[in-house]
């Protein structure tokens, strides 16, 4: 209960500090921080499945651009208003993770990898070939944010508040019931079967959950985008939210965001001094894994785990 307490405590903190971010920093640096909310949420969904079911997807990046997709389609081509867009864009992209999940959770381990692999690259061809509806390689372009949104502090702050809600359902998912037989699942499918639990209809709903994360974060990023293209299918996007994933820590939760924000910023400063910034952040990111196998946040528990147990001793 008392750690409970103390969780609840610095989350409020926390968000209480994001909430002042637009008062002291100029609309670049409040873009980085949209940019930062938009695929945390992005790199969480990913790790509802790889850290909480066992089972990495490299197919949430089509399910993201989806959501982008379907919002601006909606919004720019059938008028349709900007929030009703946004909604539409979380249900295509829930309804495409939901056709992923059906093909792809009867498998496991490096065929569940390659079947989601194959599944977003499909996403990618057509998203690339359609080009009546996509645009093709020339994409898609039109301002869909409502006018109360148009400020980018005003942005932020309901980029901030839909982020903030769709972590609390995560938390709450993973420490549900639903959640502790996902992480069953995910440490032995033969002993949750001879439980009589269905392990595939699990893996079914846990796919489609994730992908509604990942679609919140599409559609928010056609409010801050303004544009989509295949790029925002393509299988870098997956790769993207899945290092996040990994450098914050797999099976943190939390660790999306600050692998979210390590890549945003790290990306942003590099960017700036060298145009190899690619090659900086990939060693970064092997530093990271051969120091911190475990990710960020999990290296941080083990060391204060060694901190406590040297103060009992």
């Amino acid at each position: 209960m008392l750690a409970d307490r103390r969780f609840a405590g610095i989350a409020v903190a926390v968000l209480i500090a994001a909430a002042l971010l637009p008062f002291v920093l100029p609309t670049y640096e409040t873009n980085l921080a949209i940019e930062v909310l938009i695929f945390a949420l992005l790199a969480m969904s990913i790790d509802l499945l790889a850290g909480y079911a066992g089972r990495t997807s490299l197919g949430h990046g089509a399910i993201f651009g989806i959501a982008t997709y379907v919002a601006i389609y909606c919004a720019t081509q059938q008028g349709v208003p900007a929030l009703a867009a946004f909604i539409l864009g979380v249900i295509g992209a829930t309804l495409l993770a939901a056709l992923f999940g059906l093909l792809a959770t009867r498998t496991s381990g490096v065929y569940f990898l390659l079947l989601t692999l194959a599944l977003g690259m499909i996403v990618w061809g057509v998203c690339l070939r359609w080009t009546t509806v996509t645009g093709g390689e020339n994409g898609m372009r039109g301002t869909i944010r409502p006018a109360f949104l148009a400020d980018r502090a005003h942005l932020y702050w309901f980029t901030l508040a839909i982020t903030a809600a769709a972590v609390f359902l995560m938390w709450r998912f993973v420490h549900s019931a639903f959640g502790l037989t996902l992480r069953g699942i995910r440490d032995s499918n033969s002993r949750m079967r001879a439980l009589g639990y269905d392990v595939s209809l699990h893996l079914l709903l846990g796919f489609t959950i994730s992908g509604f994360f990942a679609g919140v974060a599409g559609a928010l990023y056609a409010f801050f985008n303004d544009f989509v293209s295949p790029t925002a299918v393509a299988l870098p996007q997956s790769v993207s939210g899945l290092l996040m994933a990994i450098v914050g820590g797999i099976g943190t939760l939390f660790g999306g965001l600050i692998g979210s924000a390590l890549l945003v910023l790290l990306r942003d400063v590099v960017s700036s001094y060298t145009e190899r910034w690619q090659s900086v952040l990939g060693l970064t990111f092997i530093l990271i894994m051969i120091l911190l196998p475990e990710g960020i946040i999990g290296g941080l528990r083990r060391l204060t785990a060694r901190r406590t147990k040297g103060v009992q001793t």
